[in-house]
């Protein structure tokens, strides 16, 4: 590696995706000082919406820790949202930001499992979440998002553990926790975020089909009303350990992921990693 970097530290980050875990990433470098846009759908897919700013595409505003974002509708309004320390999310093309907003770090955190189209020369800084990228192909850096011993690590070559379709175990379950469509059609829920409920007891109808439990805690997440969602798709979760979770505040996992993300910005510009 060459000698540290000596220009200016990135500050501007542009984040595709705004669910939980682009939520915690953002919410730590905009701690830390950066500023943050995020990129969303104009019809999110996020379950844990109490913990991300993809909420804010539904209500126009959203909160997490402390921390504001709204919804931008204009690209003219980021600088202004910046200004008052508000995160923009925004659902337009990418491209529509570059009069006013040119990002130094690139953050893909969609948590598709696959690579959607980012490339390593977006900004400066190209940072993948997950499974689907290769640092130093796709990506300057790739953060594991696996629970486990290296959730959390910054990969600079090669790639995170592959998907396995598995969700990490809390309390000894594992896909159990899970909450599926039955079908195909209009997601109804019939529970709020933080309702405690009991194993087999409905949380929603797709169609007039209800959406049942398979384990009893608590609702840690569940899709916007009125969705429309595909057969076997993902519209909530359980947590086992009940109401001792606290569903409004970051995960741990996105904490980690986050870390992780903010040592990458740091260490590839330090380092001058880039320069080579």
């Amino acid at each position: 590696m060459s000698g540290a970097t000596t220009g200016s530290l990135p500050r501007k980050v542009l984040c595709r995706g705004a669910g939980d875990l682009a939520s915690g990433v953002a919410h730590r470098l905009w701690q830390a000082g950066f500023d943050v846009v995020m990129l969303e759908l104009p019809e999110p897919l996020v379950v844990r919406r109490t913990v991300a700013f993809a909420e804010a595409v539904f209500s126009g505003v959203a909160e997490v820790e402390g921390v504001q974002a709204k919804l931008c509708r204009l690209p003219e309004e980021i600088p202004v949202m910046l200004e008052q320390r508000i995160i923009p999310v925004y659902t337009g093309p990418a491209a529509e930001l570059k009069p006013v907003f040119h990002p130094d770090v690139y953050i893909d955190a969609t948590m598709a499992k696959r690579n959607q189209g980012t490339t390593i020369d977006a900004a400066g800084i190209v940072i993948g979440l997950g499974p689907g990228f290769a640092a130093g192909r796709d990506v300057h850096a790739v953060i594991e998002t696996k629970r486990g011993h290296d959730l959390g690590r910054a990969i600079y070559s090669g790639t995170a553990a592959p998907d396995t379709g598995v969700p990490g175990e809390i309390g000894g379950f594992s896909v159990q926790r899970l909450l599926r469509a039955p079908a195909a059609g209009k997601f109804r829920p019939l529970l709020k975020i933080g309702d405690l409920v009991e194993k087999g007891q409905a949380v929603g109808m797709v169609d007039g089909i209800p959406v049942c439990t398979q384990i009893s805690g608590l609702v840690r997440g569940l899709l916007q009303e009125g969705l429309t969602v595909y057969q076997g798709m993902k519209i909530g979760d359980i947590d086992p350990r009940g109401a001792a979770v606290d569903y409004r505040s970051i995960s741990d996992k996105a904490r980690s992921v986050a870390g992780g993300v903010l040592e990458a910005i740091l260490h590839l510009h330090y380092t001058g990693t880039l320069e080579k």
